[in-house]
């Protein structure tokens, strides 16, 4: 059996098998996984990447990205604030819509935009949409990303969550091959309490996530 690779605990089980692989579930974070033996090579994880389309331009993303941007805009002060789009892909369109709202942002993607030094700043929030699921090993992007966050700053995602056995065997999300881990809300209400956060889940996929100060 395999450690989690999200909070490293060993105590996980055999949560689902379909024709392409297995999935494990933590029985401290609940973080599902798929069997990191059958992750893809980088050549061809980017493969599938290349086939996305997403732009700025496109009036039907920018309205799926709103879902995340309009609550987060509503806790950040109107002022010009530094963020960070983490995992930005192909086409970045969330940097540009907070632009437009008046802040400075940074964009980051292993493969899209690998400015290594986006990830040496310090941030007043960070976004990651529909990218997490894809981390292979997301103990070390949880910890980058605490780690770039200002205590009192956001941290906004959106993926879908996953409910329960029965939904995940029919769920067409882990369909995907990039698509590794899966969270659910007992996931990150397990990060939110262990690190510090206070959490909302808005809708069936956009969760955020408040630093605390060191005062509160």
């Amino acid at each position: 059996m395999y450690s989690c690779p999200l909070c490293e605990c060993d105590q996980t089980t055999h949560y689902h098998q379909d024709k392409r692989r297995d999935y494990f579930q933590c029985q401290q974070c609940q973080l599902i996984f798929a069997d990191p033996t059958k992750h893809l090579a980088p050549d061809l994880e980017k493969q599938v990447y290349d086939q996305h389309e997403n732009n700025s331009a496109d009036e039907g993303y920018r309205r799926f990205l709103s879902r995340l941007a309009d609550p987060l805009l509503l806790h950040l002060a109107p002022a010009s604030l530094h963020g960070l789009d983490f995992g930005c892909g192909p086409g970045p369109t969330l940097s540009v819509m907070l632009e437009e709202a008046g802040h400075n942002m940074a964009i980051y993607d292993p493969y899209f935009a690998p400015n290594v030094q986006a990830l040496e700043a310090k941030y007043d929030f960070i976004t990651c949409t529909e990218a997490i699921e894809h981390f292979y090993t997301p103990h070390k992007e949880w910890a980058l990303l605490m780690g770039m966050v200002k205590p009192g700053g956001w941290l906004g995602f959106m993926t879908k969550l996953a409910l329960d056995k029965d939904a995940f065997a029919r769920w067409h999300y882990k369909n995907d091959p990039t698509h590794v881990s899966f969270f659910s809300r007992e996931t990150f209400s397990f990060l939110a309490q262990r690190d510090g956060l206070d959490v909302e889940f808005h809708g069936s996929d956009v969760i955020l996530l408040r630093k605390r100060r060191y005062d509160s």
